[in-house]
């Protein structure tokens, strides 16, 4: 009994596979818009994933600069440097001169020719603190707040300051991409609910003649929702093949980018887990699609 329950859908799967087959525009075209509409959120989420990979790369070599007063000597400063080197959140420090901060402006900036017609450098002083990763984000906050207090220091700058921006940045996307997946899986259901719909319209004598000789109504149910089943399966590749095409282009230029900033970083696409998961929401929503569609218009086909 069980045996021959699985045999009929097994047959049922196979032969809805192969009416699809037969059909290749409109089958291509309509997993194409399902593989399209899956790969938009997708795409989404790889892209947060990417960049807070990037941003947690950074993130574990935290700096601040201390911009001194132009009436700190240079000794004055390596002193500073040097005291506050020895602070249990600092992993070290460095001292940039004025002329070396000019120096480093001219030979990066380009206007080496407008900065000799200025009477005196306008560049402060700076001290570079790197903070050790394994403190705390309220440890570092403190210790920023001490030496923003320190004599000679103008202005104490966190670069974390950008980072914190482009996670709040990051966390608005994510949350843009919950609510766009959540509309593009009711267009996924949509676009299959009017697939089905249509070919229930075209079987509608078929139907009417399955029903005469006595089939129930899980019988005549059956292909359609695994029309639908295909449809998401399908859908779910194109979206896995788009994603894969997607990953492929953007690899050179952030390999190109990430070597400019010297860093190892390098563009991933979905791993095995949630390819899977893709494939599974892909056939879920074909599959309730087809069974929204098939609950509204079967039972409207009544034998005369």
């Amino acid at each position: 009994m069980i045996a021959e329950y699985f045999n009929r859908h097994a047959q049922t799967l196979v032969f809805t596979l192969g009416r699809l087959y037969r059909r290749p525009v409109a089958t291509a075209l309509t997993t194409l818009v399902i593989g399209i509409t899956l790969a938009l959120p997708a795409g989404l989420h790889l892209l947060v994933n990417n960049v807070n990979a990037v941003g947690y790369s950074w993130e574990g070599s935290l700096n601040a600069s201390l911009f001194l007063a132009d009436s700190i000597s240079e000794k004055d400063g390596h002193m500073l440097a040097s005291d506050i080197r020895s602070r249990s959140t600092v992993r070290g420090t460095s001292y940039i001169s004025r002329q070396q901060a000019l120096e480093e402006f001219r030979a990066l900036s380009g206007f080496g020719e407008a900065l000799e017609l200025l009477d005196e450098n306008p560049l402060p002083a700076v001290v570079i603190v790197r903070f050790k990763t394994t403190q705390s984000a309220d440890a570092i906050d403190a210790t920023m707040r001490e030496l923003s207090d320190l004599p000679g220091v103008v202005q104490a700058k966190l670069d974390q300051q950008w980072l914190d921006r482009l996670f709040a940045i990051l966390a608005t996307v994510e949350r843009a991409a919950v609510i766009i997946a959540a509309l593009l899986a009711i267009a996924v259901i949509l676009t299959v609910g009017n697939t089905i719909r249509l070919d229930i319209e075209n079987r509608r004598d078929e139907i009417i003649i399955m029903k005469l000789v006595g089939a129930s109504d899980a019988f005549v149910r059956r292909p359609f929702l695994y029309t639908g089943f295909w449809y998401g399966f399908i859908g779910g590749i194109a979206a896995l093949i788009l994603l894969g095409i997607a990953v492929a282009l953007m690899a050179g230029p952030a390999g190109k980018l990430a070597a400019l900033y010297q860093s190892s970083f390098v563009i991933r696409g979905l791993g095995f887990v949630s390819s899977v998961g893709l494939l599974g929401i892909g056939i879920l929503l074909g599959w309730f699609g087809a069974a929204w569609t098939v609950a509204r218009h079967l039972g409207a086909i009544v034998p005369r």
